[in-house]
């Protein structure tokens, strides 16, 4: 098991960036991803990253998030830019080759 933290959740107004941060607890070697649930709705895959770097988004965000890697920081990230009301989430961080999820962060978009 890997432990994983999410931070950089935040209030923000439409059109509006963040960055969100996922800390692993130890050396990651395969994909990373990010998921976020709405209320009242499925989690649901947002963005992909191969230990090569290859990313692989859901349409609702491409084009305004990216997904990058820092292996010897031990971190992934994800830059957002351009954000919706219909962005507002909890948003995962996700190691699936040890089914591995952190806590989620709080990102809302409001004006």
């Amino acid at each position: 098991q890997v432990q994983l933290v999410e931070s950089g959740g935040d209030l923000v107004q439409p059109g509006g960036s963040l960055r969100l941060s996922c800390l692993a607890s130890r050396n990651i070697f395969y994909s990373m991803a990010w998921y976020r649930q709405a209320p009242d709705k499925e989690r649901e895959l947002v963005a992909i990253i191969t230990r090569p770097g290859t990313t692989n988004y859901a349409d609702s965000v491409k084009g305004r998030f990216t997904i990058s890697r820092d292996d010897a920081e031990k971190t992934v990230y994800l830059q957002m830019s351009n954000l919706k009301p219909e962005d507002t989430a909890v948003y995962y961080c996700h190691y699936p080759a040890t089914n591995s999820w952190g806590r989620g962060t709080q990102v809302t978009v409001s004006s």
